[in-house]
């Protein structure tokens, strides 16, 4: 599987061109500084992998320094260090990184939550969560997904901690623990499901769509909001061109994204890459619903002690940048 990068210097004109080197060069001249940029090397942080590839952070006049790891909790902890002044995850990392470092969101960006899935060896023949008892769980423990599938899927479902056998595990290294029998079922995000799917190696017990649309936030460090508004309205006026991008020219999304993974050692054919995609919604925006939807995860991580306070929502999102950016 996968090789988790740890840093790149990528500050580039000539989008898909430079995927093959890997790098690019400092652009000409840039109306700001250099943006620190996390992202998940998942399909959550495709979208943004795609951003820094396409040539839209330079078409706005912003540089970048990139920051990937296996998953959005990872960089949540990066910006609680201040290593990184940007980055996506889920609405639990988000308050958790809140309650932890003050980190700032300063758009929604897409829904995930059709990439998310529960899935189990195919052989076993197992249909259901509740099947999972005594059986062993890859699960990255501590991220969004990972915090979902315990508090909410497994609970829902009769099982607390000790029915089934977490074994802790970068999603990255699933579809490989599978493959070898090592675990019997997976909780793992894009492209991994599809991938598993294809070789035939699993079937899927739920998605998380249907208990969680799994909004995945931008967000940024305090001082980074603090020092640099007019970057962000840029960089936001970036992410709706990647909206565009992602519903208007689907096949240039597929190449950018499909060089990643050939780098990164994956054989994956372009349809599967396609259905892992097309399970990403890109859309930058603050829904109504989006409030009452972190008040309800607010309080299960209170309950769970995960974080002493639920954050006051008007000062965690700084919903005035994307306004602006959309003007």
């Amino acid at each position: 599987m996968t090789r988790a990068m740890t840093r790149r210097h990528a500050l580039a004109t000539g989008g898909a061109g430079l995927l093959a080197a890997g790098l690019g060069s400092t652009a000409a001249s840039a109306a700001f500084g250099t943006v620190r940029q996390g992202y998940q090397t998942n399909m959550w942080g495709m979208p943004t992998y795609y951003l820094l590839k396409s040539g839209l952070m330079e078409k706005y006049g912003l540089k970048y320094e990139e920051f990937a790891v296996p998953s959005g909790n990872l960089t949540m902890q990066q910006q609680v260090a201040r290593q990184v002044d940007l980055g996506t995850y889920a609405g639990p990392s988000f308050s958790i990184g809140h309650d932890k470092g003050g980190l700032i969101a300063i758009a929604m960006i897409e829904y995930v939550g059709k990439t998310a899935r529960v899935t189990a060896r195919k052989e076993l023949g197992l249909t259901s969560i509740a099947q999972l008892k005594g059986k062993k769980v890859a699960n990255q423990t501590g991220s969004s997904t990972g915090n979902i599938f315990v508090d909410q899927i497994a609970k829902g479902a009769g099982l607390n901690k000790g029915d089934y056998e977490e074994v802790r595990m970068d999603v990255n290294n699933m579809v490989s623990a599978i493959a070898a029998k090592t675990v019997d079922a997976m909780v793992t995000v894009e492209p991994y499901n599809a991938i598993a799917e294809a070789e035939g190696l699993v079937n899927t017990l739920v998605d998380f769509y249907s208990f969680d649309k799994l909004p995945v936030f931008m967000a940024a460090t305090p001082e980074f909001v603090d020092k640099n508004p007019d970057a962000i309205i840029a960089y936001l006026k970036a992410w709706l061109d990647v909206a565009k991008d992602f519903k208007n020219n689907n096949g240039k999304v597929v190449e950018v994204v499909g060089v990643y993974y050939k780098e990164k050692g994956y054989t994956m054919a372009a349809q599967t890459l396609k259905t892992s995609l097309s399970r990403v919604e890109v859309q930058p925006g603050w829904p109504a619903d989006l409030k009452p939807y972190m008040q309800h995860h607010g309080e299960i991580l209170l309950a769970e002690k995960k974080i002493k306070a639920i954050p006051e929502w008007n000062k965690a999102f700084r919903t005035d940048f994307l306004a602006k950016a959309s003007a």
